[in-house]
């Protein structure tokens, strides 16, 4: 990630998408624990997410995203540059809790990020939406295989969770890993994106677009088509998006 604060979104150059699909057993893990041990499962709204994070911003971008786990009260509002900045935030991230969008355009500030988990993190932020990579495959990319273990502590140490997407990661073994919101969110999170599209294309058009792009709401109901895939978009004849860049 640049250190403008901008979060990157590109392509990552892997094999099949199925290669990194979620792992089959992953959205049932924590179900299974919880019933073996005699507790009563009851899977989180991840909207409900919203209205317990507390969010903080510099000039440059956004610094923080925490859950709140207690009932203190939400940190207030604020002015000028941050406070725009911490508006656009919650909007975007009230609408990808809500399904409705597959990516963030808010800039974020990992200038007081160590360098090792910023560059952990950059490679996080590229995770395409709906996909999983594990610790180990980014330690690989940062050209040190052995450092799967500080890899999980970079992602627990993410300073802007959901923004930068570390619920993507995961055990080697297909297991969840940690989350510094909780497995059962981590979980929640993972499901919604597997149900979600996250791309829309429009049949008239013929251009398709990430799941959020201003273009893709100007779409009428009857023309969506939902592409799992900007390969299977472009296979379909759609041209990707000027503005949202999906491909």
């Amino acid at each position: 990630m640049p250190d403008s604060g901008e979060t990157v979104f590109t392509d990552v150059q892997t094999g099949s998408r199925e290669a990194f699909a979620l792992p089959v057993e992953s959205p049932n893990f924590t179900r299974r624990i919880m019933e073996q041990i005699g507790l009563q499962f009851e899977r989180p709204n991840p909207v409900d997410l919203l209205s317990r994070l507390d969010l903080a911003a510099s000039p440059a971008g956004l610094t923080r995203v925490a859950f709140r786990r207690g009932q203190g009260q939400a940190t207030g509002a604020a002015a000028g540059r941050i406070g725009q900045l911490l508006q656009q935030a919650r909007r975007e991230l009230a609408e990808y809790l809500g399904g409705d969008r597959t990516f963030f355009t808010v800039p974020v500030d990992l200038s007081r990020v160590p360098d090792f988990d910023r560059a952990a993190l950059q490679l996080a932020s590229r995770i395409p939406y709906g996909e999983v990579r594990t610790y180990k495959w980014i330690a690989e990319r940062l050209g040190k295989p052995d450092a799967a273990r500080a890899v999980g502590g970079a992602m627990a140490a993410n300073p802007v969770p959901l923004i930068i997407p570390c619920h993507r990661v995961v055990k080697t073994d297909g297991g969840l890993g940690g989350y510094s919101f909780g497995l059962i969110q981590k979980e929640a999170l993972l499901d919604l994106e597997r149900r979600t599209a996250p791309y829309i294309g429009c049949a008239s058009t013929r251009i398709f677009c990430r799941k959020g792009c201003v273009h893709e709401r100007r779409v009428r109901e009857g023309g969506r088509i939902h592409f799992a895939s900007g390969a299977d978009a472009e296979a379909s004849g759609y041209r990707a998006c000027k503005v949202c860049r999906p491909a």
